[in-house]
């Protein structure tokens, strides 16, 4: 499980990178579908993430506000505050926790739609980069020494 996140920072990471290069301007203008802007759909991602890794701590659900993390530094300083937690969750991650419930679903039906969750706005990301005319953030897995 550890690996899938690693992958997800690792692109997120990317991604982050990729901004540099894009105007604050463009960062924040307001596109078609996800959160409606690169930089929010890279906060969202990083939210989401730690809001559904307190709740399967046990902690209670707690969402950053968008407008505290409106630049591309306060953002990718958000996901860097965060990941400690979630990978200290993550890096002992085993079989019996994915099959306690949270609510209705169970851990290991909601850690992997963590997962997923991320790869679903990566993927939005890459068709506004192209929008731009810029080459996205490759997605492969391959390569990237996890596995």
């Amino acid at each position: 499980m550890l690996n899938l996140f690693q992958y997800n920072w690792q692109v997120r990471d990317d991604w982050f990178d990729w901004c540099t290069y894009v105007s604050e301007e463009e960062l924040l203008r307001a596109r078609v579908g996800g959160r409606g802007s690169i930089l929010h759909n890279l906060f969202h991602i990083v939210d989401v993430e730690q809001a559904w890794i307190r709740g399967l701590k046990g902690k209670s659900e707690f969402h950053y506000d968008f407008n505290d993390y409106s630049s591309l530094k306060s953002t990718r300083e958000l996901s860097m505050k965060c990941r400690p937690e979630v990978k200290d969750y993550v890096k002992n991650w085993s079989n019996e926790i994915g099959n306690l419930k949270l609510d209705e679903f169970s851990y290991g039906e909601v850690i992997r739609h963590v997962i997923a969750h991320e790869i679903h706005h990566i993927g939005q990301l890459s068709i506004w980069s192209r929008e731009l005319g810029l080459k996205p953030i490759s997605a492969n897995l391959i390569g990237r020494g996890l596995i």
